[in-house]
């Protein structure tokens, strides 16, 4: 038995499955990572960065990823995100746990990995369609 196909401009239903029109705007997305240095379309960064698709890089005078505290995150948060996911450099470093408390109160979730991970991981949520941030610590 075929399954009816219903559609409404960007989206479609095949029986109980969806499927959505890939409308990501690639320029948006990270094309590529390496130590010390990240690519987001064709534009290079080799220092720390704030990512939102739909809006441009933003450069990000991060910490170190021991010494992070809050307000590092000001530029991040101004960009309203769902999620934020917090790119640590090289190694996975965990930030103080009042940043998560605080993160918790303002609901938004915050996912901690290390630089690479968080460029696979916002490249999939922008895919989604989901309000992401990626605040990328770059290591020189």
């Amino acid at each position: 038995m075929d399954a009816a196909l219903v559609a409404d401009g960007k989206n479609a239903m095949v029986g109980q499955m969806r499927l959505s029109l890939d409308q990501t705007d690639r320029s948006q997305l990270i094309s590529a990572w390496a130590p010390g240095e990240i690519r987001v379309g064709e534009r290079r960064y080799r220092r720390s960065v704030v990512l939102k698709a739909g809006t441009e890089p933003l450069p990000w005078p991060a910490p170190r990823p021991a010494e992070l505290v809050l307000e590092d995150l000001t530029p991040a948060l101004d960009l309203a995100p769902e999620i934020l996911l917090l790119g640590t450099g090289s190694g996975l470093v965990f930030p103080d746990p009042a940043i998560y408390a605080r993160m918790l109160a303002l609901g938004v979730g915050i996912e901690v990995m290390d630089t690479g991970a968080a460029c696979r991981t916002y490249n999939i949520l922008v895919a989604e369609d989901r309000a992401v941030v990626a605040a990328l610590i770059i290591e020189q």
